[in-house]
């Protein structure tokens, strides 16, 4: 591993998690990757660092307590990056057959241990890392993962706008905080940007994109929320208006009625 990115703090983060890995990995380490925000090119220092380790197979299951440990310990190095890792092991076999039901050994962002979860096993995930991502070690992404099918990448998309906007409209108290209000309305001109163009582009170039092509009404509430992006952290815990609230409802239900237009 090189320089993956601009930023030597992260970098020895991520040397330090690869190394790690293949030591404990050994044979079963096949390659690694940098995908999300890194990826696409709009990480700013709120972004969580995703990665994406490949398998030969299996995770053993008698090597998860040693990675475990690793986790714990690399969270705890003096480093904020450290502390937004967020990633997943994943075979070679669940990788190229694209069986997004199975669950994979998973680090949240935010945590020191690995669990069970479907997160990153997404045809977004996928088509991110392919596409965009980069090689943290082995081979490029393009030998390892089969383009994914443009239909079949939207039809993910839009299950994913479908259930979580159901969700939040009945119940509107999951977005009354200023993070993941704003969260909701870039997520949403994303989503719409890949279901007309069949990519995954930058948070950035949504909200861009969301203001060219959605209705003028939405142009403040859409800007608004893209300068709320770069404080994520600090709005966390901060209640957002309640009118912005309801112009944030409004909007995921127009979006709804948008992707079948």
């Amino acid at each position: 591993m090189n320089t993956p990115t601009s930023l030597p703090e992260l970098n020895d983060v991520l040397l330090e998690l690869i190394d790690s890995a293949k030591q404990i990995l050994g044979t079963h380490f096949l390659a690694a990757y940098l995908q999300g925000s890194f990826a696409v090119g709009d990480w700013d220092s709120h972004s969580d660092v995703d990665f994406l380790i490949v398998l030969k197979d299996e995770l053993p299951l008698v090597l998860l307590p040693e990675l475990q440990t690793m986790h714990s310990r690399i969270y705890a190095l003096p480093s904020v990056w450290a502390q937004h890792l967020e990633g997943s092991y994943i075979s070679q076999k669940v990788l190229q057959n694209n069986d997004t039901s199975i669950p994979l050994w998973y680090l949240n962002n935010g945590s020191q241990k690995l669990s069970l979860d479907t997160h990153c096993n997404t045809l977004v995930t996928r088509w991110t890392t392919r596409e965009h991502g980069i090689t943290l070690a082995g081979a490029d992404a393009k030998s390892l993962i089969e383009p994914v099918n443009t239909n079949e990448l939207k039809r993910e998309v839009k299950l994913v706008m479908q259930n979580w906007g159901t969700d939040i409209l009945e119940s509107p108290s999951k977005i009354n905080t200023r993070w993941y209000q704003q969260f909701a309305i870039i997520s949403y001109c994303r989503m719409l940007q890949t279901l007309r163009t069949g990519e995954i582009l930058s948070k950035r170039s949504a909200a861009i994109w969301g203001q060219q092509n959605l209705d003028p009404r939405w142009h403040d509430l859409i800007a608004t929320a893209w300068q709320e992006h770069a404080k994520q952290r600090e709005n966390y815990k901060v209640i957002a208006d309640p009118r912005d609230v309801q112009r944030s409802l409004a909007f995921i239900q127009y979006a709804l009625e948008f992707e079948h237009s």
